[in-house]
Formats: structure tokens, sequence, C-alpha cells
């Protein structure tokens, strides 16, 4: 093994312990100093994004990575307000819950527990390395960060935030470690390093996550894409369609929340669709349908059968017409990534059939795709979003980030 990674992961063993008996007070004392040194450092934070910006349009990086990889003072406020939501959510640390009181006596409760030292290996995104190392804290957790490449000296100079957070709040620096050495080999070295880390969350492209889901021996909690559905509903408010359309696709084209699969009923397709496509012309998104769509939209291109399968993360949309609610339901079953889906609809019972039906982390009612991430579900910040159905499902927070032990109080009984 390298020796700087065996380092890294023999300090990470020694902290775990340390961090997992923190106090509350001490955990949330870190957050705050976090904060105040992000905004203290502001300038100097940006700075340094600007050159991992510069070489990513070097490489001829195109927009949405760009987009992902970007600093800027409202990231920057972003962040604070995540840590404070941090702060004020409650620790679920030590926490014992649904205590029963068995014939004999014994109280029988399970313990909130941290899951121990966590390998986040994660790509573009530096905000990341904040909210990971505030969670991970938080939920008493040691946690390492190996971020990509084209992020190198935003991560770093933010390692040393957090780092210096950690030191004047009285925690264990090791807790988090920024890995500094960008040589790819040494990810092999991580993910089968299964006498140090307990979980591995990868979070970036698919390529990454399928590799790491492949070749670990340790257990990932991931998802390896984001094709986002939305079912336009024959029973639909018109208006409360085109904006929802309108915002999941278009608010921010490189996320993995965003609406890349469009489903329309047959009974509203012909009013709903000439409306939608003139507000996606007006963004410049490019539109691929079916041959009923293509019927009433000829302007547009043809689908491919790889189309329905596909995260864009582009100003590209895939568009279907449907007969049914159930025929929906089974097309997005087929193709969806398990991330999110929506459904847009005035009839009660459509909307139930289709939360109930549907086979995904996330599913939403008249309301836009782009929602699902930690953040909007109140969970302060997230480490990723799981689209798997162990451990963790959905945006990974605070208590993704646990587990569970049984605890056991007794006055002397025996087993007979």
């Amino acid at each position: 093994m390298n020796k700087y990674i065996k380092n890294v992961l023999e300090n990470a063993k020694q902290s775990s312990a340390l961090i997992s008996g923190a106090n509350s007070v001490q955990k949330d004392i870190f957050l705050k100093n976090l904060e105040l040194l992000l905004n203290k450092n502001s300038s100097l934070i940006i700075k340094e994004n600007q050159k991992d910006l510069k070489a990513a349009i070097k490489n001829k990086q195109d927009a949405a990575f760009v987009d992902r990889l970007r600093i800027n003072k409202k990231t920057i406020e972003s962040m604070c307000e995540g840590l404070r939501n941090i702060q004020s959510l409650s620790d679920p640390i030590g926490n014992i819950e649904n205590i029963q009181v068995r014939p004999n006596g014994l109280k029988i409760g399970k313990m909130r527990v941290p899951l121990g030292t966590i390998l986040m290996i994660y790509e573009s995104r530096p905000n990341v390395t904040i909210d990971a190392a505030a969670l991970a804290v938080k939920s008493g957790n040691c946690l390492i960060l190996r971020g990509g490449s084209e992020a190198i000296n935003s991560n770093l100079y933010l390692a040393n935030i957090i780092t210096k957070s950690l030191e004047i709040s009285g925690l264990p620096k090791n807790c988090v470690q920024v890995i500094n050495d960008t040589n790819r080999d040494l990810v092999q070295q991580l993910i089968t390093a299964k006498d140090y880390i307990d979980v591995i969350i990868p979070r970036g492209g698919k390529g990454l996550i399928k590799n790491i889901s492949d070749n670990a021996k340790i257990p990932v909690i991931k998802h390896l894409d984001g094709n986002c559905h939305i079912f336009v509903d024959e029973f639909a408010s018109m208006p409360m369609a085109l904006r929802i359309v309108e915002n999941a696709k278009t608010q921010r084209y490189g996320t993995c929340n965003t609406l890349e699969s469009l489903i329309v009923h047959k009974n509203i397709a012909s009013l709903f669709l000439p409306k939608i496509s003139k507000i996606f012309n007006k963004h410049g998104v490019e539109m691929r349908g079916c041959n009923e769509t293509l019927s009433i939209l000829p302007f547009i291109k043809k689908a491919s059968k790889e189309d329905f399968y596909e995260e864009y993360l582009a100003p590209i949309i895939s568009i279907k017409i449907v007969s049914s609610l159930k025929i929906a339901i089974s097309f997005i079953n087929q193709h969806s990534s398990k991330h999110t889906e929506a459904i847009i609809t005035e009839n009660y019972s459509h909307a139930q059939e289709f939360i109930k039906m549907i086979d995904s982390s996330s599913v939403m009612v008249n309301a836009s795709t782009r929602f699902a991430d930690g953040f909007e579900y109140g969970l302060g910040a997230e480490v990723g979003i799981s689209t798997d159905k162990f451990h963790a499902r959905g945006p990974v927070g605070l208590e993704g980030l646990t587990s569970e032990k049984y605890v056991v109080f007794g006055e002397g009984q025996l087993r007979s």
C-alpha cells in the first residue's frame, strides 16, 4: 500500500473513536467556526477556484461541468446556510428510540450510532467538500475525501479551512482528511481498504460510480445516474404543468434531479406539447420525441430507444405520449434510474396510484424534480442521493450516515 494512503487510513482509524464520542456542543462549535472561516476567506476560496475553472475551460470541459465546478459568492452563501441548517438539527448520535418493556421487565430499544469511517470519492463539485465534512462530523463519523483532479485547488484550500475549524473547536483534526494526491491508482487502494473504511459514497459520473461499485470490497451507497421523469396526466392543470416542466428542465441542466424525460397523456398532448415546445425553444432545449409526439411536433427530432434511458445533463429532453396512467407508470419504471419521478395531476386517485407504484427514491406530486436534494428536504445538506434500497435511500443526510444497535436495560434478569 502507498505510504501516504496508509498514513491517511491510520489517522482515520485513530480519530474515529474520538469523533464518535464528541458531544453535540463541540460538533456545533465546529460548524459555527467553519461558517466563520468560509466567510472570512471567501475571496481566497474564489481565487483558488478560478485556477480550477481556467484549467477546465482550457481542457474544453462542457458548460454543465464548469457550472458544477464553479464557486462564487452565492455558492459560499449556500454552503454557510447549509452549515447553519445542520447546526440547527438535533444530534442523532446516542438517541435511544422505540423502547419496549418485555414481560420479564427488560427494556429494549435502539440507539443511533455513527457508521464509522466514510470514504467519499467525488467529481467536480467542491461545495461537496464542505457539505460532507459538516454532515460527517455532526453524525460522529470520520471522513476521507477524494475529490477529482479538476477541483484540486479548491478542495485543498477548503481542506485547510476544515482542519483549522476542527483544531480550534477541540476536535481531532484527522477526523476529516482530503486526499492531496490525484493519482487514480490510489483510488483502488482506498476502495479495497476494508480494515479501515466502513462505507464508500461515490458521487460523480456514471463511469466513476460503476467502477467503484464493481471493484470495491466495502459497502457502497450510490446512484449511477439521474434519468428523472415527469408524467403530465390528462387531469393536469395546464398552467401548473407548464411552470413545473419548465423549472424541472431549465432551472439547471447539469444536476442529477433535472428532468430528462417527459411523459404526456394522449388526451392532453395536443394542447400541452405545442405550449411546452415554445417554452423549450425559448431556452434552446432540443426535443426528441416518439412517433406520436412527432405527429404533433413535426419539427423535432425522433427519439431513439436509448434516448429514453439517457441522463443528458444538457438542454435536451425526450418526450413520450402514453394512453393511460398504467402505461405511464410501466414506462417510467422500465426506463428510470430510480432517482426522482413526478406526476402533475388534479386527480387524487391518480396521484395516489403513482406514488404507490413508482419504484424510485423520491416520488413527487405537482412539484418540480429539482426539489430532490437534502437541502430542500430539510436535511441541512446531503452527501449524495442513494437509489439503493439498503442502507439509505434518497438524499443522504445526518440519519443516513448513522446505523443502529440494540440496547437492553435489565435489573438482574436471568434467562431460564
